[in-house]
C-alpha cells in the first residue's frame, strides 16, 4: 500500500467548517464517505484534511409543510427513506432513497454528499432535478437547473458548504431505475414530476450529468401516461457506454425507465 497521511478534524459547527475549509485550501469534507473514502483508498483524492461535519445536527434534519420538504444536507439516505413526511408528500424520494445501495451505504451516505459529489450514476441529482430542488449553502441558494455543471461537476465555488435542499411538493411523481447489479447505482434512472409549474423529466446513470428531457416533458404535460413518452427516442450520442452497457443501451432504458416512472406516479 502507498503510504499516504492526512489531517482529521471535526468541526464543531458549521460555522467552524467554514473556517477550517478557508484556512485549509486543500482540505475535504467527510460526511458519509461513501464516495471520498473509496476515492482516497484508490488515491483518486489525496486531502491534506479531512474536516469531519457528519455530527452536526444543524445539518440533519427533515422540516415539512404541505408545498416543501426541506431536508438537511447531512441527513441520511435511511432517514430520508423512512421519514413520515417524506412518504406522506413526495413518496417517489422516499423510495429513490430505500434504492440507494444497500443498508450500510443507506445509514452513512448523506444527501448533501451525494448532489456536492454529482457521480454521473448517483440518484439523488435525478430528484433534485425532477423536482426542481433548490439547494441552499453557506453563501447562497442555487436552483437545481443551475447547479449539476458536468460530471462531478458543480456551481459550488471553493469554500462552500450545502446546508439544506428544499424540494417542493409534486402533485404526483414517480422514480425508475436499472441498477448496476453490483454497486446498486443507476446505469439509467428516471425521476418524472407533475408539478404546478408543468411536467419534470429529469435522468441520471445514462450520461456524464443528469439532464431533462424536453420532448418528453412536452408531451406528459399533454397526457400524462406511460403511452405518452413510449415512442420518444433520446440520442445515444452523449452517453455513457461500458461494459455494463453500450450508450445506445442506455438510450433505449431512458424510455423504458421513463414509463416504469410514470407508471409509478399514477
Amino acid at each position: 500500500m502507498i503510504p499516504y497521511a492526512f489531517e482529521y478534524r471535526r468541526a464543531a459547527s458549521l460555522a467552524d467548517a467554514s473556517a477550517l475549509l478557508a484556512k485549509l485550501p486543500d482540505a475535504k469534507l467527510l460526511a458519509g464517505g461513501q464516495t471520498l473514502i473509496a476515492a482516497m483508498k484508490m488515491r483518486l483524492a489525496q486531502p491534506s484534511e479531512l474536516i469531519d461535519i457528519s455530527g452536526l445536527k444543524e445539518l440533519a434534519f427533515i422540516r415539512a409543510t404541505d408545498s416543501v420538504v426541506t431536508i438537511g444536507a447531512a441527513t441520511t439516505h435511511f432517514d430520508v427513506a423512512n421519514s413520515r413526511d417524506v412518504k406522506r408528500l413526495i413518496p417517489a424520494l422516499a423510495d429513490l432513497a430505500e434504492s440507494i445501495g444497500d443498508p450500510a451505504v443507506r445509514y452513512m451516505g448523506t444527501l448533501g454528499g451525494s448532489l456536492a459529489n454529482n457521480d454521473p450514476a448517483a440518484d439523488y441529482p435525478a430528484a433534485a432535478l425532477g423536482l426542481g430542488a433548490m439547494i441552499k449553502t453557506t453563501r447562497r441558494e442555487i436552483a437545481a437547473d443551475d447547479f449539476f455543471t458536468g460530471m462531478f461537476s458543480t456551481a459550488l465555488e471553493d469554500g462552500e458548504i450545502i446546508t439544506e435542499v428544499a424540494f417542493p411538493v409534486p402533485e404526483r411523481a414517480g422514480y425508475a431505475k436499472i441498477p448496476n447489479p453490483a454497486s446498486r447505482y443507476a446505469m439509467a434512472g428516471v425521476f418524472v414530476a407533475k408539478t404546478r409549474s408543468g411536467v419534470r423529466v429529469a435522468v441520471t446513470g445514462a450520461a456524464p450529468c443528469v439532464f431533462r428531457v424536453a420532448d418528453m416533458e412536452a408531451a406528459l404535460g399533454k397526457n400524462f401516461t406511460p403511452d405518452a413518452v413510449a415512442g420518444i427516442e433520446v440520442s445515444a450520442e452523449d452517453m455513457n457506454s461500458d461494459i455494463h452497457g453500450s450508450a445506445e443501451y442506455r438510450a433505449h432504458l431512458v424510455t423504458v425507465m421513463a414509463k416504469r416512472a410514470v407508471a409509478a406516479a399514477q
